[in-house]
């Protein structure tokens, strides 16, 4: 698996970013908002139990990735068309406001190295990218643990603070001085 320092490989996805059929679809890759922070998480499967839940968790920080120069993408395995149709059909997913992208082939998720060895899907990876294209944070949960996207902001915060910032550091507060 690709881990912090090492640079997020090259893709190429189509996506969807609404639930009308006429604008619905677009294609994203690496070059795609050049110069930002990138949040990339993955989810296991379409139409499940816990992904929408944490979907719609970041969908609700989405504003606030944005104000810190991050955009957020979401991946799974599932097609460009059972993205539009989860997002048609939950309630949660409607008005997402990031783009979910779909791995098809599952040359992005084989090239991190996050397919679950079992079932031939994305565990729940989570990657900060930093806007030169480098990992600079990872965490990776069982296929039946939700993820925290507040956390995730928490250490984007941390990340662009080019600080040193203390367990449980909070944006605002006081960071680290070496002796």
């Amino acid at each position: 698996m690709l881990t912090i320092g090492d640079k997020f490989p090259s893709f190429d996805l189509k996506a969807v970013v609404s639930t009308d059929p006429k604008i619905a679809f677009t294609q994203l890759s690496d070059k795609s908002d050049k110069g930002k922070w990138k949040i990339v998480f993955f989810w296991p499967k379409d139409f499940t139990f816990v992904c929408p839940t944490e979907i719609a968790a970041f969908g609700k920080l989405n504003k606030d990735f944005n104000e810190r120069d991050a955009v957020v993408y979401g991946v799974s395995t599932d097609s460009e068309f059972v993205h539009l149709a989860w997002r048609q059909n939950h309630a949660d997913l409607k008005t997402l406001p990031f783009a979910m992208l779909a791995d098809l082939k599952r040359e992005l998720s084989t090239a991190l190295g996050i397919l679950d060895k079992t079932e031939g899907v994305c565990l729940r990876a989570t990657f900060i990218v930093d806007p030169e294209g480098i990992i600079r944070f990872v965490s990776v949960n069982d296929l039946s643990v939700g993820r925290n996207p507040q956390e995730v902001l928490r250490v984007l915060d941390a990340l662009q603070t080019d600080e040193l910032c203390p367990c449980n550091w909070q944006k605002g507060e006081d960071v680290l001085k070496a002796a």
